[in-house]
C-alpha cells in the first residue's frame, strides 16, 4: 500500500463494535484520563530531552493509538498536524512488523519523509503497549533533532541525499536489546549526538511513561471499547458539521514566494453530504529544491484546517478524519516522487490551512481568519571556543485577523511552536542578540488589523571563526491577503550587515556580521 493510500484508508467503526455502555460522564471521567496519561508522557519527554528544539520550540508530538494504529490521543502540547502523520507511520510499521511479531521491549524508529512526518530532520520512534502480555496498542512520538547530518536544513537542498542521514524503517530496540549497529551510524553522521541521541532515549522514556501509566486504566476500562466509543462521537461530530455546509466545489488559490517563479497551490474542496474531498489538481510541479511535501504531510495539515474551522473542541483522533481525503498528482509539489528533497516542507504545509480557509470565504466568513505567515527559523553549525554546535532557532510571525479579533503577533500556525528563548539561543551559539521585538504596523489594516511579525537582529561574536547559517523564511515576496478586504501584512525580509539577501541559499557568516531577521504580518480584516 503507497503512502496516499496508506493516508487516506482509514474505514469507519464497524457499528456493532461501537456499541458501549458509556454514560456521558463516565466518558468524560475516562477521556480526561487518558488525556493525563498522555500528557504524563510528553512531560517524560521534554524533561528528559537534551535540544532546545522540544523544551523551548515544543517541536514534538506523542500520540496513543490502538492496534490497528488509528490515533486515540494526542498530549495537549503536540504540534496539532502530527495527530495526521504519526497514526499513518503506526500502520506503516505494522505493514512491515505484523502484529504476531512484536514482542514486549520493541522500539521501532525511522525519518523517512513518505512514512513518517515530511522531512528527514524529523525522527519517530514507536513502542508497542502490553497489558498482561496483550498487546493493546502504541505509543509514538516524533521530534525535531538538533541534526541530522548533511547539510544544513536549507531550501536549496535539491534532493534528499543532500539532506542528510535516512533511516529505514527499523528496530531501534529488539525485546529490549540496542541495536548498536543503528546507534554507531546515527552518532557517527550528525553533528551533536550526544544531543540527537538524547532527544531519541527520551522519545523512549516518553513511550516507557506512557504504558506504564497506561496500566491502571486498563484495569478498569477496555482500550478498543473506549477507543471505539470516542472515534465514533467524533466522527459524528464532524459529520454532522460538514452536512451543515452546503454541498458543492469550493476553489482557493495560496501563493508562495518560490525561487525564480511563484510557487501556486491551487485547491478544490468537494463538499458532498457529509464528506469532504481536497483535489490539488493544479498545484505547481514539485521543485528541485526543498519545498516538497510529502503526502502524509498534505494530508495532516489539510485535514487540521477542516477541523480548525468546523469542529476545534472535539477530540483529536482518528475518528474526525475519516470523513475527509486529500489528493494531489505525482510529481506535484504536495505528492513529490523520491528522492525529492522536503526539508523546508513547513513553508508550503503550513498554508494549506489558508487554502481550506479562503475556500471557505463566501460560505462562513465569519469563521475563517485572514492569511498568517509560517515560522521562521535560523539553523547554525561549527566550532567555537573547542566545542562543536548544531542549533536550530525558531520566530514566528503575524497571524490574520478574523470577524471578532485582531491577528495574534509573534505566533505560530497552524503549528504551535515557541520562539526560542534569546538566553539559548547565546548560550547554544556564538552570537550576541541585538534585539528581538514586535515588528510594529507590519499586519494587515482593516476593522480589525493583523498580527505583527517580529525584528529580531544579531551579531556573530568577534572571536568566533565562521559560523555555516540556513535562514527559513517565507512570505519575503508574497505578502499574506486579507479578508472581507482588510489589508495585506507586510512582507518578510533578511539583511546581512544592511543590504537585503536571498533567505533560500545559506551563508557563511564572519566574526562581526549583523543579521537582521523580520518575519511577516498577517492579514487585516475588513475595510478600515
Amino acid at each position: 500500500m503507497n503512502s496516499v493510500e496508506r493516508v487516506n484508508n482509514i474505514k469507519a467503526e464497524d457499528v456493532s463494535a461501537a456499541q458501549s455502555g458509556f454514560d456521558p460522564i463516565e466518558l468524560e471521567i475516562y477521556w480526561k484520563r487518558l488525556i493525563s496519561i498522555v500528557d504524563e508522557a510528553a512531560a517524560a519527554f521534554v524533561r528528559t530531552c537534551f535540544s532546545t528544539l522540544v523544551r523551548d520550540g515544543n517541536d514534538f508530538a506523542i500520540v496513543l493509538t490502538d492496534t490497528k494504529g488509528r490515533s486515540l490521543a494526542q498530549s495537549t502540547m503536540s504540534l496539532p498536524g502530527f495527530i495526521g502523520c504519526l497514526p499513518a507511520t503506526v500502520r506503516h510499521f505494522i505493514d512491515l512488523y505484523p502484529i504476531e511479531t512484536i514482542k514486549q521491549g520493541d522500539v521501532f524508529i525511522t525519518n523517512d519523509p513518505w512514512k513518517a512526518s515530511g522531512h528527514v530532520h524529523d525522527v519517530t520512534t514507536v513502542m508497542p503497549l502490553f497489558h498482561r502480555d496483550e498487546l493493546v496498542g502504541f505509543a509514538a512520538v516524533v521530534s525535531h533533532l538538533p541534526d541530522i547530518g548533511g547539510k544544513l536544513r536549507s531550501n536549496s537542498s535539491r534532493e534528499i541525499y543532500e539532506e542528510g542521514l535516512q533511516i529505514p524503517m527499523m528496530k531501534l530496540l529488539d525485546e529490549g536489546k540496542p541495536n548498536n549497529i543503528l546507534i554507531r551510524m546515527i552518532t557517527q553522521n550528525i553533528r551533536v549526538p550526544e544531543q540527537g541521541m538524547g532527544d531519541i532515549w527520551a522519545q523512549v522514556a516518553g513511550c516507557r511513561t506512557m504504558g506504564e501509566r497506561l496500566q491502571g486504566l486498563l484495569e478498569v476500562v477496555s482500550l478498543d471499547e473506549l477507543g471505539a466509543e470516542v472515534r465514533r462521537r467524533s466522527e459524528k461530530a464532524m459529520r454532522d458539521a460538514i452536512r451543515a455546509i452546503p454541498d458543492g466545489v469550493y476553489h482557493s488559490q495560496v501563493q508562495h514566494d518560490g525561487f525564480e517563479e511563484p510557487v501556486i497551490i491551487k485547491c478544490a474542496l468537494t463538499v458532498k453530504g457529509d464528506e469532504i474531498e481536497i483535489d490539488y489538481t493544479g498545484t505547481s510541479d514539485q521543485l528541485p529544491y526543498a519545498l516538497n511535501v510529502v503526502p502524509i504531510y498534505t494530508f495532516a495539515y489539510t485535514v487540521y484546517g477542516i477541523k480548525a474551522v468546523l469542529c476545534p473542541d472535539i477530540p483529536n483522533n482518528e475518528g474526525s478524519f475519516i470523513p475527509i481525503k486529500t489528493s494531489a498528482p505525482e510529481g506535484s509539489l504536495l505528492n513529490p516522487s523520491y528522492p525529492a528533497a522536503s526539508g523546508g516542507r513547513s513553508a508550503i504545509g503550513h498554508l494549506l490551512p489558508y487554502a481550506v480557509f479562503q475556500a471557505w470565504e463566501a460560505v462562513m466568513p465569519d469563521r475563517i481568519w485572514a492569511a498568517g505567515s509560517p515560522n521562521s527559523s535560523l539553523t547554525m553549525s561549527g566550532e567555537y571556543r573547542s566545542k562543536r554546535f548544531a542549533v536550530v532557532n525558531f520566530l514566528n510571525a503575524g497571524q490574520g485577523a478574523n470577524a471578532k479579533r485582531k491577528g495574534f503577533s509573534a505566533t505560530s500556525f497552524p503549528a504551535n511552536l515557541g520562539n526560542t528563548p534569546v538566553e539559548m539561543m547565546e548560550t547554544l551559539a556564538p552570537i550576541r542578540v541585538l534585539r528581538r521585538e514586535l515588528r510594529c504596523g507590519s499586519g494587515g489594516t482593516g476593522t480589525h488589523e493583523g498580527g505583527s511579525g517580529l525584528s529580531f537582529e544579531f551579531q556573530i561574536m568577534d572571536d568566533a571563526p565562521d559560523v555555516m547559517t540556513s535562514f527559513l523564511m517565507t512570505q519575503c515576496k508574497s505578502p499574506t491577503k486579507g479578508l472581507a478586504g482588510g489589508g495585506a501584512g507586510k512582507p518578510g525580509q533578511l539583511l546581512l550587515n544592511g543590504e537585503r539577501i536571498d533567505p533560500t541559499m545559506p551563508r557563511v557568516l564572519k566574526a562581526g556580521d549583523r543579521v537582521l531577521m523580520e518575519t511577516a504580518g498577517g492579514g487585516g480584516y475588513g475595510t478600515a
